[in-house]
């Protein structure tokens, strides 16, 4: 079994996106195997389609700069690129990400794009498994979480690939105790 551990980016504006819709700006994994050793690591930008131009709001938050997405493939590209490293047809493999938002978004942007989804149904929500883990009354952000456990969280926090390797820590943590 392969995990795929994984973030996404996406367009965001402060209140509500033109035409309420978001697309992925940025797709940031690792490959774990079964004993949480990684086995390589995705991260790529993806030029959204409908809303090409980036909010202030947005590259603050995230600090994913117009020129980034400017030279970015589009998503058809890019999730094919993602669908051959995860190696959906031939590996037993398992997306998890940090709360629904992420499976949400990658259903969406298929959908919108016309690209067969149901590869995004192996999936566990490790933000809800965690909650239940430690009997938590609300979720907790992943930052938070990370420091909670005695990690140090890395890199940028909204950037999908530092998202994705500071769950992975967490992942790694509890590899035995998530439902699968």
């Amino acid at each position: 079994m392969h995990y795929i551990i994984y973030d996404l980016e996406a367009t965001c504006w402060l209140g509500r996106p033109p035409g309420s819709l978001q697309e992925i700006i940025e797709i940031g994994a690792m490959k774990l195997n079964e004993y949480g050793e990684v086995l390589g690591k995705f991260s790529r930008f993806v030029k959204p389609k409908i809303n090409p131009n980036l909010s202030a709001f947005c590259t603050e938050l995230t600090s994913i700069k117009q020129a980034d997405i400017d030279m970015a493939d589009g998503f058809e590209k890019v999730v094919e690129d993602f669908q051959d490293w995860i190696n959906i047809f031939e590996d037993d493999y398992l997306l998890c990400s940090w709360g629904r938002f992420d499976k949400t978004m990658l259903q969406a942007d298929c959908v919108l794009h016309d690209i067969e989804s149901e590869w995004v149904e192996q999936y566990i929500n490790l933000k809800q498994q965690y909650q239940s883990m430690k009997g938590l009354r609300r979720p907790a952000g992943l930052k938070s979480v990370v420091n909670k456990e005695g990690f140090e969280f890395t890199g940028i926090h909204h950037r999908g690939i530092a998202d994705a390797e500071n769950l992975a820590k967490i992942f790694t943590k509890y590899i035995d105790e998530w439902i699968v």
